[in-house]
């Protein structure tokens, strides 16, 4: 239900292993509600709080980055390759990294810690890329960026050393809206072909209809009011017009012809019935999609409460999707759709379902939980200290 009026509904409970980390988030993170006058004064919070690439990347002496710059519809975009300092014979995978922020916070550097820990644990070449943000640049100029950072990705395949049917595009909240976003362009416009597209905790639908909205307004983190904003500044305030399915993908009228996609969304958070309804509706359309709901997490828990149980198995189910999806460790080929032949499955029979909302897939397993977690250190992301499990 849109409108100005609060029609709050009764919210499932946090886990109570999150709760600390949930705490922790809000007063770092959310200190001030989001508004349309103080957009810039959370993004200097943000900004405050997030490392540098050169923070991020210490203690990872395997890693090494370099800057480019792609070319957009609306001029240059800045790039940052990070890649493994071995280069191995074999072409490698890569993956488009694209950072959270509602769309209008954070840079490209919030994702450093998943870009870092993709090349760490499966020899990726990560690229982070610097979006134009609303509301300077509303609608779809974010997608249209991130697409054409991926564009610039696939010509550039061979001087990276890539292999191009292993190109991923993946994101959290924004990121991943935003990383939806990008699949449907490059199906529309003919490329370039993705492997899979990595939806966590995905910010996908502008129209604040759904009854996981209506439970988290004025509770928790990246509640009703910020999402609520964030889309303002994307695509103006209600009544909206015609909206394009690339700036808000939960408008697209077909999914079909979608790489898979992994769509993962804590049960406690504003995104979780969009999610639901997205991963639901590529499924009605033919395609492959795995959903996972994490019981009590908030937006982004993993990937600030490491420790806690629900964030080790997100972790865990986030790198078997990777390792099935680049066909890494024996993994088999992707699913054969039905009217080709049989389902055939390599050496992990696996499929399983998604990850844990904000989960760094660069993680190795957190070790066994004796108590809530204590944020603010080293997240589950490969060493990212400042986690993008933020809108």
């Amino acid at each position: 239900m849109s409108g100005n009026a609060r029609d709050h509904l009764a919210a499932p409970p946090y886990d109570p292993q999150l709760t600390d980390a949930l705490s922790w988030f809000k007063a770092t993170f959310e200190p001030i509600p989001l508004l349309p006058g103080n957009i810039q004064e959370n993004r200097d919070i943000v900004a405050a709080i997030t490392p540098t690439l050169a923070a991020a990347m210490e203690r990872h002496d395997g890693v090494v980055s370099s800057e480019r710059v792609a070319v957009g519809p609306r001029g240059e975009i800045e790039l940052t390759v990070v890649e493994p300092v071995v280069r191995t014979e074999a072409a490698r995978p890569a993956a488009l990294v694209i950072h959270g922020g509602g769309l209008v916070l954070g840079d490209r550097f919030f994702a450093a810690g998943e870009a870092i820990g993709l090349t760490e644990r499966y020899g990726a070449v990560a690229v982070l890329v610097e979006y134009r943000r609303a509301p300077e640049f509303p609608g779809t100029a974010p997608v249209e960026d991130c697409h054409a950072a991926l564009t610039w990705i696939a010509e550039h395949a061979a001087e990276l050393h890539l292999d191009p049917e292993r190109l991923v595009v993946t994101g959290f909240s924004a990121g991943g809206g935003l990383s939806a976003g990008v699949a449907l362009m490059a199906r529309d416009l003919g490329g370039p072909r993705l492997a899979g597209q990595l939806l966590g905790c995905p910010m996908l639908d502008d129209r604040d209809a759904t009854v996981s909205t209506r439970q988290y307004d004025g509770i928790g983190v990246w509640d009703r009011t910020n999402n609520r904003t964030a889309w303002s500044a994307v695509l103006g305030e209600e009544p909206r017009g015609e909206v394009s399915p690339y700036a808000a993908p939960a408008r697209a009228t077909d999914l079909s012809g979608l790489p898979p996609a992994f769509v993962d969304v804590g049960g406690a958070e504003v995104f979780r019935d969009e999610a639901i309804d997205y991963a639901s509706r590529i499924w009605a359309a033919g395609g492959s999609a795995e959903l996972h709901v994490w019981d009590g997490g908030f937006h982004g828990f993993a990937g600030f409460a490491p420790e806690a149980w629900a964030s080790r198995a997100s972790a865990v189910a986030t790198d078997s999707w990777w390792r099935r999806v680049l066909r890494l460790d024996g993994a088999g080929p992707a699913l054969v759709p039905a009217e080709e032949g049989a389902v055939a499955l390599g050496g992990d029979a696996a499929v399983g379902t998604g990850a844990g909302a904000g989960a760094d897939v660069g993680a190795a397993a957190a070790p066994p939980v004796a108590g809530p977690s204590a944020p603010g250190g080293e997240a589950a992301r490969g060493g990212d200290a400042a986690p993008s499990g933020i809108a």
